[in-house]
């Protein structure tokens, strides 16, 4: 047998051993209900998913002289990484300037955001506390809260930002998403 041969015959078998009609291919395992909660961690724009907890401005500010402004400059105003204030009025100019206070539609979604990928170097990290704190003290920055704001899952839902309506739905039928009737967890 020449060893292309072979290594077909190889392969073959191997394929065979673990894909068998209805059966499972044999590999990993089932996750447990806490893996699944503890990946479970998305918010929605409606603030359905945000934690308990809850972070102040003058935290945030703490917080973020810390574990942001590195990237982010001192005061939202960019560094290495993305301006996160400024660029009131530029959306529909040649220069869109696509900041926080300019551009996000919900303060719910910049939560999940800072939650699951910031900071860049140790996504994850903050705690829930502090996610809040961060989030308030950079609406802070864009002049969406006042300086003694404090934030939950209560409250941050309801924060409307500058452009909440500067969005429209895709109108076509093959990509709509229906809106949810109940938990669409």
């Amino acid at each position: 047998m020449s060893t292309l041969n072979l290594y077909a015959g190889i392969v073959a078998a191997s394929f065979c051993a673990f894909v068998h009609a209805g059966e499972p291919y044999g590999l990993g395992r089932t996750a447990t209900d806490a893996e699944i909660r503890a990946w479970d961690i998305d918010v929605r724009a409606d603030g359905h998913g945000l934690p308990l907890g809850h972070g102040d401005v003058p935290s945030g500010e703490r917080i973020y002289a810390e574990k942001c402004a590195a990237c982010h400059g001192s005061k939202g105003q960019g560094g290495p990484m993305d301006k996160l204030t400024g660029g009131e009025a530029t959306l529909t100019t040649t220069g869109p300037v696509k900041t926080i206070g300019s551009f996000w539609p919900y303060a719910s979604t910049l939560f999940d955001y800072v939650r699951r990928a910031m900071p860049f170097n140790t996504p994850q990290s903050l705690s829930n506390e502090e996610t809040y704190s961060v989030v308030a003290y950079v609406l802070h920055l864009n002049g969406i809260l006042t300086a003694d704001a404090t934030l939950d899952a209560s409250s941050l839902p309801r924060v409307q930002m500058p452009n909440r309506n500067g969005f429209t739905e895709d109108p076509r039928p093959d990509v709509a998403i229906k809106p949810c009737q109940a938990d669409c967890r």
